[in-house]
């Protein structure tokens, strides 16, 4: 998880370097068409697969909003500080828990409300509205976290379905293809710097999912997600080291109250399913 932190941080850092040369729209687009190569093991699994109406659905809407999410993230990258960006994102797992609510039927106990609003509450202390002039970077972040948060929620179920594999070879394509006429809207003819770049984006985007698959198989979410709390260490410092970003307080303080409350969160999530798996081992007895 620390690897994982570390490419994703790393991946931002490098969207951050094209500064602006290649707009957004197309930066997004060539990722994803670079990191299409990595698909080329599993091509003849994919060519063989088989959806059903429903899971075209699924993985359509998955699509859709996972381009919009990449749209609005790598427009913010151009706008807004590395620390602003990755405390942000930690968003995204709060707006999951409260789709799941609304879409899944989960329960919300008490103290799960209490740690959303305290995360909400982070993000209020990271914007401070009122108190300083809001980027549209700032508004995109939004919009990314709770788009990336609808493409979680949909992966959830379909990956009870389908391989993993196919679902990030699906998400892949599906976003390759979402994202092509906005590229090609704004279409500027990069440099072989800029592409080099781009496909650096690409590599580590995809070390860092292959790293989070594997922490994901060796230890429990309980013991891994809170690692994943350094990226705002990573890139505070990348920030201030590499592009002149100065430490903003109010950004870290947020940062670490959206991570105490995601953190929480995970640890009840945990508590919970370990309760169903107690409860249904001793109804076998």
């Amino acid at each position: 998880m620390m690897v994982t932190g570390l490419c994703f941080v790393s991946m931002t850092a490098l969207v951050k370097l094209l500064g602006g040369r290649v707009p957004a729209a197309e930066s997004a687009f060539l990722r994803y068409l670079l990191g299409l190569i990595f698909l080329i093991p599993a091509w003849r699994d994919l060519c063989a697969l088989r959806l059903s109406p429903r899971q075209w659905r699924l993985s359509v809407l998955r699509g859709a909003m996972q381009t919009l999410g990449v749209l609005c993230w790598f427009f913010a990258m151009t706008r807004i500080p590395l620390a602003e960006v990755t405390a942000m994102n930690y968003l995204t797992p709060v707006y999951v828990t409260i789709l799941a609510v609304i879409f899944l039927g989960e329960r919300l106990a008490v103290r799960r409300i209490l740690a959303i609003v305290a995360a909400l509450g982070g993000a209020l202390v990271i914007l401070r509205p009122g108190f300083r002039t809001l980027d549209p970077g700032h508004f995109a972040m939004l919009g990314t976290a709770f788009l990336l948060s609808i493409s979680y929620l949909i992966a959830k179920i379909v990956s009870d379905e389908l391989k993993p594999v196919m679902v990030v070879a699906l998400l892949s394509i599906a976003v390759t293809i979402g994202l092509a006429p906005f590229a090609a809207a704004v279409w500027v003819t990069p440099s072989l710097a800029d592409l080099g770049i781009l496909f650096g984006v690409a590599c580590v985007a995809t070390g860092g999912h292959y790293a989070m698959t594997l922490a994901f198989a060796a230890a429990p979410v309980t013991v891994t997600q809170p690692v994943t709390f350094l990226q705002l260490v990573w890139s505070v410092a990348l920030g201030a080291l590499f592009f002149a970003e100065p430490v903003d307080p109010w950004v870290v303080t947020g940062g670490i109250i959206i991570m105490g409350a995601v953190a929480f969160i995970t640890w009840r999530e945990a508590v919970l399913k370990r309760r169903v798996a107690q409860r249904a081992h001793e109804s076998h007895l």
